[in-house]
């Protein structure tokens, strides 16, 4: 907020001259304080995603290609790291959530874009121009990242989901890497964190015969966090409210705690234990652990200075 001061009515330069005097005697001349509120700005347009902020310290990014069935093109994902790039180093938000739409989350990448890719110059077209290294991105935000899946997540719908770190998936969500059908494989990190997430043997099965599995599967597999109740909205309500949960903790520390169970993926055990110490110990240089502990002696609610 900004602070404009200003006096009950002008002055004469003589007049002024004498306030100046008292005020330097007194030091009790009123002053009457206007204050001017500044209005949130408005969330940057898009072609193909819409981004919103829900509720507070949370935002709302909804893959916005309906006729495609929110098919993944390069420029979708420019628009989805330029957004959540920017949500990332807004200090104002601490969670974000992910969606598509009831029908799709994201029915996979565009093949479109990829079919002229055939010749032996596109190898060299696709290597040198990094094709698909940027969906990588994502991966690197430092807020934790919530999809709300309904409808197909398949292909690159499926990697990207995978990307984030908690999935709720609706009843009628369907995943899979059906790219062995197609001729050729997963390219966005398919065979490589569901390896991570589900074992080698049904990746094999998954990647080789290019079959989908259901919700249900995916939940009892460990792939998404829950499977939440049937009803339009449903994924994403739940979504928010879990973003709004996490939201309400220390931003320090919710980051922290990413970031340790992530380096699960990197380390060995033996590595990542000494890795969360680390991390661990470093929060007591924070002032929100100390607020923290503080609130819970004192049995209150804390304070977060999300420093």
């Amino acid at each position: 907020m900004s602070l404009s001061l200003r006096l009950h009515r002008p002055l004469s330069s003589s007049a002024a001259a004498i306030l100046r005097t008292r005020r330097a005697l007194t030091h009790s001349t009123p002053l009457s304080v206007r204050l001017m509120s500044t209005e949130q700005q408005p969330e940057k347009q898009y072609e193909f995603i819409l981004t919103s902020r829900p509720s507070d310290g949370v935002a709302l990014i909804t893959l916005n290609r309906p006729k495609a069935l929110n098919a993944l093109s390069t420029p979708l994902f420019t628009e989805l790291n330029d957004a959540v790039k920017a949500f990332d180093e807004d200090d104002s938000v601490r969670a974000l959530v992910l969606t598509g739409s009831e029908r799709a989350f994201a029915a996979g990448a565009d093949i479109k874009e990829m079919k002229d890719k055939q010749c032996a110059n596109s190898v060299a077209e696709v290597f040198k121009g990094k094709f698909l290294e940027s969906w990588g991105l994502l991966t690197t935000v430092r807020k934790p990242i919530i999809a709300a899946v309904s409808g197909y997540a398949l292909g690159g719908g499926c990697e990207l989901a995978l990307m984030c770190d908690i999935i709720l998936a609706s009843p009628t969500a369907v995943f899979g890497q059906p790219e062995i059908s197609i001729g050729v494989i997963p390219g966005g990190g398919g065979t490589q964190r569901l390896a991570h997430a589900i074992g080698k043997s049904r990746t094999m099965e998954l990647v080789l015969t290019g079959r989908n599995f259901s919700a249900q599967e995916a939940a009892a597999w460990g792939i998404v966090s829950r499977v939440v109740p049937e009803g339009e909205g449903v994924v994403v309500k739940e979504a928010l409210a879990l973003a709004e949960t996490i939201a309400s903790k220390s931003a320090i520390a919710v980051q922290a705690g990413k970031e340790a169970v992530n380096a699960a993926y990197e380390h060995t055990l033996n590595e990542g234990l000494r890795y969360e110490r680390r991390v661990f110990h470093s929060l007591f240089a924070t002032k929100d652990q100390k607020e923290g502990m503080a609130a819970f002696a004192e049995k209150r609610k804390p304070t977060w200075s999300h420093s």
